[in-house]
């Protein structure tokens, strides 16, 4: 009987070993924890199978493994039989499994997930979802740059996924996009309960080139760097320091944006609104160079209220050089007031007008007629630049170089650099202009020649040189010259080679052209007013003599006279 029961049970044990079905490789299954020991966890999966599975795959990123005997757990079955006859199992896998089923609903729902970041890579960090890892990105760690992220590590916090993708086993995601989302709704309410106007406290986060990002409680308002002072501040470090606590006033508020514009200087006095008062036009104020540009220099007259000196209001003479060869950065000038523009908040302010004016002062100190003495600046076509007291030049003309020689000739005799002493011929204001002459040093021998001379006078002068169309003559060191036609009255006579260089004749003055410096001198002429006052003296038309026996009468008169 007991070896026919035998044989039932065994049937029956065997039959039921049919009857179950072996679980497919490549699933998840349920295990219980039979044993622990070397580093291991010895699993049951039923099945008549036992699996083995390092304990480091029962514990979270940082922390140690949470395994007891007698736990049930879930496992992957990657193979049922090894080389040992025991099944091939993996927690670490099961996990992921169900880590990608749940991540999958939840970016369906785009709902956040919890995970813990443990390692760094190229580019970020890896993220533990709870079985999945996923890539945090670098610049997906916080709404600004992290520089150490070690606090953050193996913190359980929440993400947002951004990107999944099963097959390639890629997930990315993102923790900024979470406390972007926390810091809107926390930003909403406080910009919700501030209002235009309002001056509150708050600490400076962050300095910029164009100003500082100041906290006041969970938001951030832009305190720019034109609304730190009413003066010019250069860089916002000059007044703030990042940590310090500052009290600010909301200048505006956009609904939209949530941005906040912050301003210190509207807590302060305008200086603006007594300029007028302080600063009358045509005043002379002591100010500090704060800026040069291209076409002038800004000028501080108090903290708050800045003038710009055109490049065209810094010097009498320096025209076309740059400000910062006349003036420097914060250096202290002399300056006047010109314009006030209270409106646009403009001071037009002129740094040549302290000095006085250069033509002004010359005139004053070299009236015309006057002797100078400086150097030759320049030589042009036209003349010689001259370079006189006050940084000014004179121009001596080509025709005010020398009374004999044509201006063309003359100005060879001179050089760059030269010392050349000149007279003041004029001085126009104005138009910034003094006229020089060097023959002028001498006098004016034309002058002097003709200074007892007038015209229809009667002078000796010497023949110099015979022309064709006439006789060039000299009276006391004049040149002049006397044409063919005014040879003589006679028209046989009028043959300039009658004459001889060095004869001396006499002619009447018939002009004196000072402008040309010319003498006009005819023997005709001589000739002509000799008869007719022949004629008044001895004889008339009805006396019957001939104008021989007049004019030997006249001759003979003159002789016994002498």
């Amino acid at each position: 009987m007991s070896a026919n029961a035998s044989m039932e049970d065994f049937e029956a044990l065997l039959n039921e070993s049919f009857e179950l079905v072996t679980p497919d490789e490549g699933s998840v299954v349920k295990g219980t924890v039979l044993a622990i020991e070397a580093g291991q966890a010895i699993i049951d999966i039923g099945y008549k199978m036992e699996g083995r599975v390092e304990l480091k795959e029962f514990a979270k990123p940082g922390h140690a493994p949470e395994i007891e005997v007698g736990d049930e757990v879930e496992v992957y079955l990657e193979r049922v039989e090894n080389a040992r006859g025991e099944a091939v199992i993996s927690r670490e896998k099961a996990r992921r499994e169900e880590a990608w089923d749940r991540l999958e609903k939840a970016a369906d729902k785009e709902e956040r997930v919890n995970g813990a970041i443990f390692g760094r890579v190229k580019g970020g960090f890896t993220v533990d979802l709870g079985g999945a890892v996923a890539f945090l990105p670098g610049s997906q760690v916080d709404v600004r740059p992290v520089r150490d992220a070690t606090a953050l590590m193996h913190i359980e916090q929440p993400f947002q996924i951004l990107k999944m993708d099963r097959r390639r086993g890629n997930i990315v995601v993102s923790r900024r996009a979470i406390l972007e989302e926390s810091r809107a709704e926390q930003r909403a309410e406080i910009v919700g309960k501030l209002a235009e106007g309002d001056v509150v406290d708050g600490v400076v986060k962050n300095i910029t080139e164009y100003g500082a990002f100041v906290d006041l409680g969970g938001v951030d308002g832009l305190l720019h760097v034109t609304d730190m002072a009413w003066r010019r501040v250069n860089h916002p470090s000059e007044i703030l320091s990042i940590g310090e606590t500052v009290k600010v006033q909301v200048v505006k508020i956009n609904k939209e944006t949530q941005r906040i514009s912050l301003g210190m200087k509207q807590l302060l006095e305008d200086p603006w609104a007594v300029v007028e008062q302080r600063y009358p036009l045509e005043s002379v104020h002591t100010g500090r160079v704060t800026n040069i540009t291209d076409y002038g220099a800004f000028v501080e007259l108090e903290p708050g209220v800045e003038g710009l000196v055109h490049v065209s209001e810094m010097s009498w003479t320096k025209k076309n050089v740059h400000p910062g060869k006349i003036v420097s950065t914060s250096q202290e000038v002399e300056v006047m007031v010109l314009e006030i523009d209270t409106v646009k908040r403009r001071v037009s302010l002129g740094l040549k007008q302290t000095q006085g004016n250069p033509w002004e002062n010359f005139e004053t100190a070299f009236p015309v007629g006057t002797e100078v003495e400086g150097e030759v600046k320049n030589i042009t076509e036209f003349g010689l630049f001259v370079g006189l007291e006050g940084d000014i030049d004179g121009m001596v003309h080509l025709s005010d170089i020398d009374w004999n020689r044509s201006g063309e000739d003359a100005i060879q005799d001179f050089q760059k650099g030269d010392i050349v002493k000149a007279v003041v011929t004029d001085v126009d204001t104005d138009k910034e202009r003094i006229s020089l002459s060097i023959k002028a040093l001498e006098g004016d021998p034309f002058a002097e020649a003709t200074a007892g001379v007038k015209r229809g006078a009667v002078v000796t002068v010497e023949v110099t040189s015979i022309e064709d169309g006439g006789i060039e003559v000299e009276y006391d060191g004049m040149k002049s010259f006397i044409r063919r036609s005014d040879l003589s009255r006679d028209r046989s006579e009028q043959r300039p080679e009658r004459f001889s260089v060095g004869d001396k004749i006499d002619a009447r003055v018939t002009n004196i052209d000072k402008s040309t410096r010319r003498l006009g001198l005819s023997i005709k002429a001589r000739e002509i007013a000799e008869e007719k006052e022949a004629v008044e003296q001895y004889g008339s038309s009805d006396s019957g003599a001939s104008l021989g026996d007049i004019l030997g009468a006249a001759l003979k008169g003159k002789g016994d006279d002498d």
